[in-house]
Formats: structure tokens, sequence, C-alpha cells
């Protein structure tokens, strides 16, 4: 029985995923693809906070070259990687790349579709696409420039060089940096303080900040409607006022 190229340790209130393709440093085949939709199905059906890593002391070295190479047109215009990687930037709950190690190409996409990314000092990020004759297809030309900016991404995107750690939390690709070792506790430390406010309030401010430009403010003034109706908002209010009082 082949085994599984997604460690999946899921939880109440959170999802472990972990890519562990040891031989090609995490690539990201054609099987790894199909284990990421299922796993985005179970997330659409029951949200949670999911948080990606790879093993090994690897994210994702890109793409599986030895696939991409005898891809054609009509895999291309598939986008079989970025239809995936837009379903994990769409799940309802917030989505936590842990990205030690490389991440290239197509891991580089994986970590841009995440809301928030956290590394080490071993970490290395970048798109070197353009040296393999393609380009960076799988979110990286419009996700990137929301990151950090159109000049900083063209430079990234048409030079190919990668950045390091240290680069990558100057440039704000990455919050924050862990030794390999905290790297996890770290990832779960930021999905604690999540799952301690309200889902469905965690939910619409996600949703709010992937809204196009042109729908601000409209969309801020019907989604806090449904939220002031709801009895969460005046349970978590009076609970405040009350520890309030009590100081």
């Amino acid at each position: 029985m082949p085994q599984p190229n997604l460690r999946v340790d899921a939880r109440a209130d959170r999802v472990v995923a972990t890519l562990d393709r040891p031989e090609v440093r995490n690539a990201i085949g054609l099987e790894l693809v199909a284990e990421l939709h299922a796993l985005c199905a179970q997330l659409e059906a029951a949200p949670r906070v999911l948080i990606l890593t790879g093993a090994g002391g690897v994210f994702a070295s890109g793409a599986d070259i030895a696939q991409l190479r005898e891809r054609t047109a009509a895999d291309a215009r598939a986008g079989i990687n970025m239809r995936v990687f837009t379903r994990i930037a769409q799940l309802p709950m917030p989505v936590i790349a842990a990205v030690d190690g490389w991440a290239l190409g197509g891991g580089a996409e994986l970590a841009f579709a995440a809301d928030l990314r956290i590394g080490t000092p071993r970490t290395r990020i970048g798109n070197p696409e353009t040296g393999l004759g393609i380009l960076a297809a799988a979110g990286a030309t419009f996700r990137l420039p929301a990151i950090v900016g159109p000049a900083r991404a063209a430079e990234l995107l048409l030079t190919g060089r990668l950045l390091d750690a240290a680069e990558a939390v100057e440039w704000g690709i990455l919050s924050s940096l862990h030794e390999p070792g905290a790297l996890m506790d770290a990832a779960h430390a930021i999905a604690d303080r999540i799952v301690a406010n309200d889902a469905l309030a965690t939910q619409y401010t996600k949703r709010a900040l992937a809204a196009p430009r042109e729908a601000h403010p409209e969309i801020e003034y019907e989604l806090q409607a449904e939220l002031f109706e709801r009895p969460e908002k005046r349970e978590r209010m009076t609970a405040f006022l009350d520890r309030k009082a009590k100081r």
C-alpha cells in the first residue's frame, strides 16, 4: 500500500499537515495535490486552523520536476497547483505555514497561500522558475506583490534569487524566526491565540482581508451587522467588562 505524501494530525480545533516525501525533499506532485484537495474538503466542511509544515528540515523543494517536465499546455491551463493553493488560501479559518529549510518554486507559492508564515534561521525561500524555462504560475505573481509590494516581488520573480531567513523577515514574508526544534511550538502558540477568539469573527476577518479593494467598506458593514446580532458578541463583551470590573 503506498504511503501518504501528507501526514495529517487532526485535532478538535486545528489540523497539522506535514508534507512528507523525503526522497524528493517534499516536492509537490500530483499525489500530494490530491491529498491536499482531500484535506481542504475536510476543512471546508469542519473549519479549523491549519498548520502546514514539511518533514525532514525542508518545507517543500518545489513542484515535482520529473512530473513538471512532462506537462503540456493542457496541463498548464488546468492550473494543477494553482487550484489547490487557491483552495488552501480560501479555507474558512487561518492557515499557518511553518517553514523550515527550503521553500522553492511551488513550495514558496504554497507558503504564500497561507495567512501567516513563520520560519527558522535555515529557511530559504524564492521562485527560480524562470531558470527552468517556466514562470511561477501557482499564485506568486499576485500573492507575492500583496505580501512584499510590487517592486520587491518583481525583483524576486524576474531574477529568481532566493531570500535567506533574515531577508524573508525584513521583507515581510516571514513574521518571525524560531530554532528548528521550537518551530512547531511557535506555530501552535499562534493557533492557540486564534482559537481562543470567536471562530466566526475570525472567519469573517479573514474574509474581509481577502476581499478586493472595491468591496470595502461595504463588506465590513455586512459582516459586522451579522456579528452584532449574535449572542456570542454580548457574552464575550459582558465577560470582558466583568473581568475589567474585578481588577
